[in-house]
C-alpha cells in the first residue's frame, strides 16, 4: 500500500487552495435522496469518502456525473434499493446519514451499522431515538437498522448527547415530516449549517442552524439546487500546524476563516502571526513554537480533528503543554508513533502532557487513523532526516492531494505507490 517520505527540515513559503470540506460534502451528497431533481455540488473534494459515498449512492440507483472541477451533480430520480450493504458501510461510518433521508423520502430503510475509524465508539442510537420519536418503528437485525414509517411526524428532541451525524440526519428527515420538528441540543459545527443551507435552497423551512437549537417545518417536497460546498477548516488547521513546525509563510486561499475560530486562537498563542480576509489566512512563523495546551470539545470549542496536529505542534515547542481529549476515548494512537520520532508525551486517561525537545527525528511510522496521518506529516515536516508514513490509505480518506500541496510550498515529500515500492 502507499506511503509517504519527508525529508524534513524545510521552510513553507507559497501558496495552498483549501479544499470543500468532507464533513460538509458528505451528508450533502446523501441529502440528494431527498429529491427527484438534479442536484449540482460545487467544490467537492476528491477523497476516498466521498468516492465511497458516490458508489453507496450509486447502488442505490442514483445517477452522478463527476467533473474535473469538483463538481458533481446527481439526481435520486431511479432509486431502486433501499439498502446499505455492510460491504460499503463498514469502511465509512458517515454511510449512516443515508437512513434520515430514506425513512423521510421513501418511508423504509436498511442500513447496516457503520464502521470508520477507530478512534472511540460513535454510537448511532441518538440517531435511532430520535427517528422513533418522530414515530418510525426501527429494529436492529443481523447487524442492519431495520426502519419504517409511512410518513415522520414533527416532534421536540432532546439529544442525550451532542452528535454531528445525528443532528445532521435528524434534519434531513425532518424537512419532509408532518408538522414541526425542534432538535434540542443540536450541533453547532459550520458543516451542519452548510447542510441546512443546501437543504434550504432546495425548499426546506429550517431556522436557528448553526446554534443547539434547530427548528424545522415539513414540507411535502423538496426540489433541485445548486451549492459550493464550505472549505475545510480542519485542512486549513492542518496546513498552519505545518507552517508553526517547519516555519515559513503561506497563504491560504478558498480558506473560511470565520469557521476556525478556536483553532487560529490557539495557533496564535502558539507563536503564529496571523492574517485573516473573507477567505483566506496568512501565517508566518519564524521562532519555536510555544507550549499550548487545548482541551477538545464540540463548536465552537476546540475540535477533536485538530487535536493530533497540535499534538505534534507541540512535540517541538518551547515548555510544557497539557492537551485533554473529551470527545472520544482512544484518540492518542498517535502518540505512540510520535515518540518514535523523540517525541517526549505522557498519558493518563484523557489528558496527554506534552514537554517540548529542540528536535525530531526522523522514523519509519504507522498511521492509525486519520488525523493521525496529518499529525505524523506534521512531525516528519518537523524533524531532522528521512520519515516514512505508513498507511497512508487513512489519509487520502480526509485529504486532498496533501503531498501534492505541501510540496507546492516547499516540502520535500514523495508518495511511493505499492507499485514502485
Amino acid at each position: 500500500m502507499d506511503k509517504l517520505q519527508i525529508q524534513g527540515g524545510n521552510r513553507l513559503n507559497g501558496e495552498i487552495a483549501i479544499s470543500g470540506a468532507k464533513n460538509a460534502a458528505l451528508p450533502i451528497l446523501c441529502a440528494s435522496l431527498l429529491t427527484d431533481d438534479a442536484i449540482a455540488l460545487h467544490n467537492v473534494p476528491r477523497l476516498n469518502d466521498i468516492g465511497t459515498t458516490l458508489r453507496l449512492l450509486s447502488q442505490m440507483g442514483v445517477r452522478h456525473d463527476r467533473a474535473a472541477d469538483g463538481t458533481v451533480e446527481l439526481c435520486a430520480a431511479g432509486v431502486h434499493s433501499l439498502e446499505a450493504p455492510y460491504e460499503l458501510v463498514k469502511t465509512m461510518r458517515a454511510s449512516i446519514l443515508v437512513l434520515g433521508p430514506l425513512l423521510a423520502r421513501y418511508g423504509e430503510a436498511r442500513v447496516s451499522l457503520p464502521g470508520g475509524c477507530a478512534i472511540g465508539q460513535r454510537p448511532v442510537d441518538q440517531h435511532i431515538k430520535g427517528l422513533a420519536a418522530m414515530g418510525a418503528d426501527i429494529r436492529i437485525e443481523h447487524g442492519f437498522v431495520v426502519a419504517k414509517a409511512k410518513r415522520l411526524k414533527g416532534t421536540s428532541i432532546l439529544t442525550d448527547m451532542v452528535t454531528v451525524t445525528g443532528t445532521e440526519n435528524l434534519m434531513m428527515a425532518a424537512v419532509l415530516a408532518d408538522g414541526r420538528t425542534v432538535l434540542e441540543n443540536a450541533a453547532r459545527e459550520p458543516e451542519v449549517a452548510d447542510l441546512a443551507e443546501l437543504l434550504i435552497k432546495m425548499g426546506a423551512r429550517i431556522q436557528g442552524h448553526g446554534t443547539d437549537r434547530i427548528v424545522i417545518d415539513g414540507v411535502d417536497r423538496l426540489h433541485g439546487a445548486s451549492h459550493r460546498i464550505v472549505a475545510d477548516r480542519i485542512e486549513a488547521g492542518t496546513f498552519l500546524c505545518a507552517v508553526g513546525a517547519a516555519g515559513g509563510e503561506i497563504m491560504l486561499r478558498q480558506a473560511a476563516p470565520q469557521t476556525m475560530g478556536a483553532t487560529l486562537d490557539k495557533l496564535r498563542d502558539a507563536g503564529l502571526e496571523i492574517e485573516t480576509g473573507p477567505d483566506w489566512v496568512r501565517a508566518c512563523m519564524n521562532r519555536r513554537p510555544r507550549a499550548t495546551g487545548v482541551r477538545t470539545s464540540e463548536y465552537p470549542g476546540f475540535p477533536t480533528d485538530m487535536q493530533a496536529q497540535m499534538m505534534a505542534l507541540n512535540t517541538i515547542a518551547d515548555g510544557t503543554a497539557v492537551i485533554v481529549e473529551n470527545i472520544f476515548e482512544n484518540r492518542y494512537m498517535h502518540v505512540q508513533e510520535l515518540c518514535r520520532m523523540g517525541a517526549r508525551i505522557d498519558i493518563d486517561g484523557h489528558t496527554a502532557v506534552v514537554t517540548g525537545v529542540p528536535n525530531l527525528s526522523g522514523a519509519t511510522v504507522m498511521a492509525t487513523d486519520l488525523r493521525a496521518s496529518a499529525s505524523l506529516v506534521i512531525a516528519g515536516l518537523a524533524g531532522y532526516g528521512r520519515t516514512t508514513v505508513e498507511r497512508i490509505y487513512h489519509l487520502d480518506r480526509g485529504y486532498e492531494r496533501m503531498e501534492e500541496k505541501l510540496r507546492s510550498v516547499g516540502a520535500d515529500i514523495q508518495r511511493i505507490t505499492r507499485e514502485a515500492a
